[in-house]
């Protein structure tokens, strides 16, 4: 489980933002959802945490990445699957013969309802 933050893990430069995204009341919201508990120093510590990667998000938006193509995979791969060829079956009976119960020829397995 990560550390909780400590009073002095302030985000330097968060104070000097032009303007908040995240807000506190958020992060209470979120913190809510995941049934953990925040006491109000970690709330501002965190509020400017988040604030702070979404001001870097803000700078990767400012690059100009028009005449790059777009990328699906870091690795330039393609299908890496095998080729589907049909090929001997096992026996009815080999497979059956470890299955803890069948019927008949079948697998049994206990009733979902």
């Amino acid at each position: 489980m990560p550390a909780r933050p400590s009073g002095n893990n302030k985000v330097k430069g968060a104070e000097t933002m032009r303007e908040k995204w995240i807000t506190k009341e958020e992060i209470e919201h979120i913190a809510q959802l995941a049934h953990i508990e925040l006491t109000e120093e970690e709330k501002e510590v965190f509020t400017e945490q988040f604030n702070r990667i979404l001001e870097f998000f803000r700078k990767i938006d400012e690059v100009d990445a028009g005449s790059i193509p777009p990328m699906y995979h870091v690795l330039d791969i393609v299908n890496v699957y095998r080729e589907d060829e049909v090929g001997e079956t096992l026996p009815k009976e080999g497979v059956l013969e470890n299955a803890p119960k069948k019927e008949e020829r079948f697998f049994k397995s206990p009733r979902i309802v």
